[in-house]
């Protein structure tokens, strides 16, 4: 989320989105996890920065057993998002551990994955008109810049992955309509990138256009989470299952339900929703981190 999307102009600044984790039998099956006290994280636990809300967060399960979250501040100090990172021994008991990265430019939705063993991100800064990858050296703590791509316009929640032998960057062009989605590919996720035959993959849409997390590998194919922008932006989620993908071919369909089910009134997440990654598990079961908000003032400006 970037800080004009957040502050509507910034009248009466209020603390609103939080982090909370869900878990079920399916990507599209996501209730509150048992044992967990959401909201995980809110503008509260941030010792560091003076928050306004956190944002954006994206998990891995690291080899030593543990869980890292890495997600968004938004950090009054300045009005610029940063990157903070949070940890955890059972991926639902969370600590936050402080700010990894931070520019003299707004980063969000800090799109965290492996590749050859070691980890990237590929936060959003679409103010800037380019993408950075960075490289974790050493993970999780320090962040160095690695490339840069797809200069030359606004480009929003890039949202990275693999898919049988080559890379992939779906992501919003028009951050202030949340109504297109473009589509990248490349042989590394250091590039080059050049836009897909089949791009835009929507247009005029704000329903099912911006990214909304990680894309995951569902029943042969992928789901992709979108952020349904209307009425407003960040309103909920949507799940769309991508069937064919290849540099010259692309196809998908929209999925009926929504993959958290509807909170309760009042519940710290009934008014927005706009993220999720969600893990699938040994048990066979998925965790997931999703953020949301029940703040009437933040809604009711945009």
């Amino acid at each position: 989320m970037s800080s004009n999307e957040a502050d509507g102009g910034r009248i009466v600044p209020g603390h609103w989105f939080s982090i909370g984790m869900f878990a079920g039998p399916s990507p599209l099956d996501l209730s509150p996890a048992a044992g967990a006290r959401n909201p995980v994280l809110s503008f509260r636990e941030i010792a560091d920065a003076p928050a306004i809300f956190v944002a954006d967060p994206f998990m891995v399960h690291h080899d030593d057993g543990r869980w890292y979250m890495i997600l968004e501040v938004m950090n009054d100090r300045g009005y610029k998002g940063d990157i903070a990172l949070a940890t955890s021994p059972n991926g639902l008991e969370w600590q936050y551990r402080g700010i990894v990265l931070s520019e003299p430019f707004s980063l969000s939705y800090p799109y965290v994955f492996r590749w050859q063993g070691d980890y990237y991100m590929l936060p959003e800064m679409y103010q800037q008109n380019y993408l950075r990858l960075y490289r974790a050296d050493p993970f999780p703590t320090r962040w160095r810049h690695v490339a840069t791509f797809l200069e030359g316009s606004p480009i929003a929640d890039a949202s990275i992955f693999s898919f049988e032998g080559h890379w992939y960057i779906l992501a919003c062009p028009r951050p202030a309509e949340h109504d297109a989605l473009s589509l990248y590919w490349a042989d590394s996720p250091e590039g080059p990138w050049r836009e897909h035959p089949k791009s835009p993959i929507v247009t005029g849409d704000p329903r099912s256009a911006r990214p909304g997390g990680r894309v995951i590998e569902w029943e042969g194919g992928l789901l992709r989470f979108a952020q349904d922008c209307y009425p407003r932006y960040g309103t909920g989620l949507r799940a769309f299952h991508i069937s064919r993908l290849s540099p010259d071919s692309y196809a998908e369909r929209p999925i009926d339900q929504a993959p958290i089910r509807p909170p309760a009134p009042g519940a710290w997440n009934s008014l927005a929703m706009h993220h999720i990654d969600a893990h699938l598990l040994a048990d066979g079961t998925w965790l997931a981190v999703a953020d949301g908000h029940n703040h009437p003032s933040y809604a009711d400006r945009m």
